[in-house]
């Protein structure tokens, strides 16, 4: 089962994804993509770490997606991204537009034939204003592009707001 948790900063997305994976009954692998540049990011690494069960394991992975996933991917697993726009902001900052796009594909064809359940976790940021500079405006388009993608691949899409999940498609959680 594939499913998608989309909501803002602070909208109770990553909460909501642990809790599901803590009741699917499978052993949780969690997957990392963050990269700790500075205190305030070790912080929040931190948090989502104390936060984690003890038994979970963990794959720290800020660039290939898709290979690690399938590496790690069973029938009787339930494997949790946190999250995919962090993972997209690695790639935009790595300055190679091929390699973006390579990764995308990789993972979007990938997904679909993972066993298991995987949980994605993504930020939404296509609500507010056009951003100004170029960099920014390609980080929303290409969020943006990549949860369509994802949501049409998935059997749930959830979105979060106030630490309430909303179904936008497939069952209510």
């Amino acid at each position: 089962m594939l499913e998608l948790i989309l909501g803002g900063a602070r909208s109770g997305k990553s909460r909501l994804a642990e809790r599901l994976a803590l009741g699917s009954g499978l052993p949780v692998t969690y997957f990392a993509t963050a990269q700790s540049g500075d205190g305030e990011m070790a912080a929040r690494i931190r948090h989502h770490r104390e936060r984690r069960p003890a038994e979970w394991g963990l794959v720290e992975e800020p660039l290939h997606l898709a290979r690690v996933l399938a590496e790690h991917a069973a029938p009787d697993r339930c494997l949790l991204v946190d999250c995919l726009t962090l993972w997209l902001t690695n790639l935009l900052l790595a300055d190679d537009g091929a390699h973006l796009q390579q990764q995308i594909d990789e993972l979007l064809a990938a997904l679909p034939g993972l066993p298991g359940r995987i949980i994605l976790v993504s930020n939404e940021t296509g609500l507010g204003v056009v951003p100004l500079g170029e960099l920014t405006r390609r980080y929303v388009d290409e969020a943006g592009w990549l949860h369509q993608a994802l949501a049409e691949a998935s059997e749930r899409v959830l979105f979060t707001v106030a630490g309430l999940p909303m179904t936008l498609k497939g069952d209510p959680v």
